[in-house]
């Protein structure tokens, strides 16, 4: 019976620690986003990072990133640039693949 104990606590600790990577990888991706952003409306370096955390925080409107598109897409078009949807969800697409690249060479 502890082999089958120590299994589900072996899995249990794998979920929680995927799951705590996932975060962290989709906070990176969010604050890279933002960044691409506030490059886009030529904000200043403080600007921009004020931004990025935005564009984090948003993510936590609702579940998936519909959230974080509609508040970039939006600010964007706001700041009269020239951006379709399908550009943003491919920005996005970009800087998840970034970030979950930097959070695995981190970890060597």
């Amino acid at each position: 019976m502890t082999d089958f104990n120590d299994r589900e606590k072996a899995f249990e600790t794998k979920f929680a620690r995927d799951e705590e990577m996932q975060f962290k990888v989709i906070a990176r991706r969010n604050r890279l986003f933002g960044l691409w952003a506030a490059d886009k409306m030529n904000l200043s370096e403080v600007e921009a990072e004020a931004y990025a955390k935005d564009v984090i925080r948003a993510d936590f409107e609702e579940a998936g990133d519909e959230d974080v598109i509609r508040k970039v897409l939006g600010d964007l078009t706001g700041a009269g640039i020239d951006v379709d949807d399908a550009t943003v969800r491919q920005e996005l697409e970009h800087k998840e693949v970034e970030a979950r690249r930097h959070f695995i060479e981190s970890l060597d």
